[in-house]
């Protein structure tokens, strides 16, 4: 069923973080249901639950726009060239995720701070479930990397990659300061993961 895009608020837990995701819909980005243990991990290492699986809704930075509380965003990452995850400073709350590489525009937004998720449609990707015998698996991926791949590329050819929360689009770099977590630190946080 089309679902016609529309601007869909979201806040951090305390409210102190809001924004605003841009025309949500399905048409405009990809929404994953993601088992991984470093999406779970970033939740923990954040101050948040572990849960199962973590749903995102992945599509380019210039879709996300902060209204209120940018400067409370803060990002970490689990390795040197690892892709950096982005949380909130007041309350500890998921925002999403980037490359590191702003011209390759690609961020996510966690759906659980939307006010409505509804907009999103259906999960469309699941990536890194369990089957019987235990072996991860990924569903939906062709969609997924077409999806990725075709809005990186626009971005790039209109300049949209520019346009991003992020990043400083002169320097590259991002807008806050990036926390590498120790692998031992990682490593521990994983390791409690059920």
């Amino acid at each position: 069923m089309f679902k016609a895009p529309r601007d869909v608020p979201f806040s951090c837990s305390c409210g102190t973080v809001t924004g605003t995701l841009r025309g949500a819909s399905p048409a405009i980005g990809n929404h994953l249901e993601c088992f991984c243990k470093d999406c779970r991990a970033a939740e923990v290492y954040s101050g948040q639950p572990d849960t199962p699986s973590v749903a995102l809704f992945q599509t380019t930075p210039d879709r996300i726009v902060f209204d209120r509380g940018a400067d409370q965003l803060a990002v970490f990452s689990f390795g040197e060239t690892n892709i950096l995850r982005w949380h909130t400073k007041c309350c500890g709350s998921v925002i999403g995720n980037t490359l590191r590489n702003p011209k390759i525009a690609f961020s996510s937004i966690r759906v659980a701070l939307l006010s409505q998720p509804d907009a999103l449609g259906r999960v469309t990707t699941k990536a890194f479930y369990k089957t019987v015998k235990g072996k991860p698996q990924h569903k939906g991926m062709a969609r997924f990397v077409w999806g990725v791949f075709s809005r990186v590329t626009a971005a790039r050819v209109t300049g949209r990659w520019k346009d991003t929360p992020f990043f400083d689009p002169e320097t590259l770099k991002p807008v806050q300061e990036v926390h590498v977590v120790p692998k031992a630190e990682r490593a521990e946080i994983t390791a409690r993961l059920v």
